[in-house]
């Protein structure tokens, strides 16, 4: 069964710790029904149940790791092919990274490789890990190098470089702690600081500006109210002088002590309210990522 021409499937494979969670983070934020981790048999199945019930303009965004099975990967390739012919337009996007900064960030996390499950050095996964993905790394679309970018320049690349703005500016709402720097690529920046601080109630303080007691906590206070409406009039005036420019991509970033209740808080309250002007809208929470 032929799919529409505008149906669009992003798979994004890559290297354990390159990133491939962040960008399909991002993806979903771009509205693309995102899968993880998807044997490649069901491949054609979600993309003609997902098609069937979005319409005409359907993007879908599946990732494929080293989870999955070593002749799943095999397969991969053929699969892909089949969809291509049933008009399914695809990039491949494979996100690498050098060795020693694996080897760096697992030693930050201390999470463990997929494959260290099978008695492998961190050094042998990696190795293996290389080896199992070269089927779909030798075809892709578009390879990645995450090895010198953090989290927030993979999303805004992800965003711009690959087709996924479609001519409309993007705008990215970050929240962050000041006591850990400001966002480097930040277009404004905005002090929340001097609102009331979920932090002092100790039934609060655990949770983040994400969850319903610490919303309702701040959504009872006026001064923050009064202070997320003078932003949204601020970028009602200033957001559509950057679209005129031909900008592609705007950082809205919002700062807080903590950076994990009023900061967060705002920047999801804010991603809400521009969704409705802003087809392109990103949300990304510094210090809980």
């Amino acid at each position: 069964m032929a799919h529409g021409s505008d149906t669009r499937l992003i798979v994004l494979s890559g290297m354990s710790g390159g990133g491939k969670t962040v960008a399909l983070r991002a993806l979903e934020d771009l509205e693309f029904y995102c899968v993880d981790n998807l044997p490649a048999a069901l491949m054609p199945q979600l993309v003609a149940a997902i098609s069937e019930g979005r319409g005409p303009h359907t993007r879908i965004a599946v990732g494929v790791d080293v989870r999955n099975r070593s002749a799943d990967l095999e397969r991969m390739p053929g699969v892909l092919s089949h969809l291509a012919g049933e008009g399914v337009k695809i990039d491949l996007v494979f996100l690498d990274t050098r060795d020693d900064v694996l080897i760096k960030r697992y030693s930050e996390t201390r999470r463990r490789h997929p494959l260290s499950t099978e008695g492998l050095s961190l050094q042998d996964a990696i190795a293996l890990e290389r080896k199992l993905l070269r089927p779909l790394s030798a075809i892709a679309d578009r390879v990645i190098d995450s090895s010198d970018l953090n989290v927030h320049q993979l999303r805004r690349l992800i965003a711009t470089e690959f087709g996924l703005a479609g001519g409309e500016m993007t705008v990215l709402f970050e929240s962050f702690a000041f006591k850990r720097g400001l966002p480097a690529d930040a277009d404004f920046v905005f002090d929340a600081r001097c609102l009331p601080n979920p932090h002092w109630d100790p039934k609060l303080r655990p949770l983040s500006g994400k969850d319903a007691p610490v919303r309702e906590y701040l959504e009872s206070q006026p001064l923050v109210g009064q202070f997320l409406a003078d932003i949204e009039r601020m970028l009602d005036t200033w957001l559509p002088r950057f679209e005129s420019e031909d900008r592609s991509y705007v950082t809205v970033s919002i700062g807080c002590t903590g950076g994990r209740h009023r900061s967060v808080y705002l920047a999801e309250r804010l991603a809400e309210r521009f969704r409705s002007s802003h087809r392109q809208v990103l949300t990304f929470h510094r210090e809980l990522e």
